[in-house]
C-alpha cells in the first residue's frame, strides 16, 4: 500500500540517478505520500495514479522524464533549481527537496522551463559537441602556437594562417626544431586535422537540419543569424511561446541590464549574462559582423546602427544590437509567415 498512489493532486519529485524520491501533496498543500521509488516502478506508479500536476528540478534526465510523464496525461513542470531554494526548510534531505518542489510548483508566479521535443534534444547535442570541439581545437592550436614559440617560431594569430603556417614549420629544417620536437608537432598537426574533420560533419548535419526546418529559414533572413544561431535558438527556445513578450527573450538570454533598485531609486548596471551563454555568445558574434559590414543606408538595422554609433561606444552598440536581435528572433518565431525586412524605407 506505501508505494501506491494515495490521491494526492500535487507531487513534488527530487531526481537520482537510479532512484527518485517523491512527496504528493493534497489541494490544501498538506503532504500526504512520502516514497522512494527506482526507474523500475515509478511509471508504474504514476500510471495508476489520478492526473496531477508533478513538478521537478531542471537538472540532467529531467527532460526525458518529463516527456513520460506528460504522455501518462500529467501536467509536468520543471522549475531552476534556484528558485526551489527558498522552499527547502531547514536541513537538507531528498525528501526535503520533494516537498519543497511540491510547494514551489503549486505557486502562482512560479518560472518555468519549457519541456523540449526529442528533435530540440536532438539538435541541443549537436551545438555542445560542436561547440565542444571549437573549444578543443583552440586549446590544440594555443598549445602548439605555445611550443613553437619555445623554439624560437612565431606563428601568425587565427586559425586559417595558423594551418597555412604549421606544415611550412614542420618541412623547414632550417629552424631550431628538434627531431622530437618535430614528431611531436606533426602528430598534433594530424590531430588537428581529425578536429577539422569532424567539425565540419557536425556543421553540415545542423546545416542540413535548418534546410529541413521553416521555422529556420525564416530566422536566418535576420541579418547577424545564419543556419547555426537559427538552429541554437530553435534548440534552446523552441516556437518562443513561453515569453510573453520580445523582451523576455532578450532578458533571459541576458541581454538587458541587470537591475538592483531599492528605495524608488533604479540602479541599472551592466548585462546580467543570464540565461543560456551559447546563445548569447553566438547573438553577440553575429551582432559585431552587423556593426562591421552591414550597409547604414539599404538597411533597416543598418539605419538603426548609425544612429547608436555616434552616441556609444562600440562595445555597448554591438551588445544592443544583439538584444534586438533576440527580440526580432522572438518575432519570427511567434508570428506565422514572418521575416525579417531589409527595406531602410520601413520605418525600425
Amino acid at each position: 500500500m506505501r508505494n501506491k498512489p494515495m490521491g494526492a493532486t500535487v507531487y513534488g519529485i527530487d531526481l537520482g540517478k537510479n532512484t527518485f524520491h517523491i512527496v504528493g501533496v493534497d489541494p490544501a498543500g498538506k503532504p500526504i505520500q512520502r516514497i522512494t521509488l527506482s526507474r523500475a516502478t515509478i511509471f508504474n506508479f504514476f500510471s495508476n495514479a489520478s492526473r496531477a500536476l508533478i513538478g521537478m528540478e531542471a537538472c540532467p534526465g529531467s527532460q526525458w522524464l518529463a516527456r513520460k510523464l506528460e504522455a501518462l496525461g500529467h501536467q509536468v513542470r520543471i522549475i531552476p533549481a534556484q528558485f526551489v531554494k527558498p522552499y527547502v526548510k531547514s536541513n537538507k534531505s531528498d525528501i526535503i527537496d520533494a516537498a519543497a518542489i511540491a510547494e514551489a510548483v503549486a505557486r502562482p508566479t512560479m518560472r518555468f522551463v519549457r519541456i523540449k521535443s526529442t528533435e530540440q534534444a536532438e539538435l541541443q547535442a549537436m551545438h555542445r559537441i560542436r561547440d565542444r570541439l571549437m573549444s578543443c581545437r583552440t586549446q590544440l592550436i594555443n598549445q602548439v602556437r605555445a611550443f613553437c614559440l619555445e623554439f624560437g617560431i612565431p606563428m601568425r594569430t587565427g586559425p586559417g594562417p595558423f594551418k597555412a603556417d604549421l606544415p611550412n614549420v614542420l618541412a623547414d629544417e632550417a629552424n631550431d626544431l628538434t627531431p622530437v620536437m618535430r614528431e611531436l608537432l606533426g602528430t598534433m598537426s594530424t590531430e588537428l586535422g581529425a578536429l577539422e574533420t569532424r567539425i565540419s560533419q557536425i556543421t553540415r548535419q545542423i546545416d542540413a537540419v535548418a534546410t529541413r526546418s521553416e521555422l529556420a529559414m525564416r530566422l536566418a533572413t535576420i541579418p547577424g543569424i545564419g543556419y547555426l544561431s537559427a538552429t541554437a535558438i530553435l534548440a534552446a527556445v523552441g516556437d518562443g511561446k513561453q515569453f510573453a513578450k520580445a523582451r523576455d527573450l532578450a532578458a533571459w538570454l541576458g541581454l538587458v541590464p541587470a537591475q538592483y533598485s531599492t528605495g524608488g531609486k533604479a540602479n541599472l548596471l551592466g548585462a546580467s549574462k543570464r540565461g543560456n551563454p551559447y546563445v548569447r555568445r553566438l547573438l553577440i558574434h553575429g551582432a559585431r559582423t552587423c556593426v562591421l559590414h552591414l550597409n547604414r543606408s539599404t538597411d533597416r538595422l543598418g539605419v538603426w546602427i548609425a544612429r547608436l554609433e555616434s552616441r556609444m561606444h562600440i562595445n555597448k552598440v554591438v551588445v544592443a544590437l544583439a538584444n534586438k536581435l533576440a527580440r526580432v528572433a522572438w518575432i519570427v518565431l511567434t508570428r506565422p509567415g514572418a521575416c525579417y525586412l531589409r527595406d531602410a524605407s520601413v520605418r525600425s
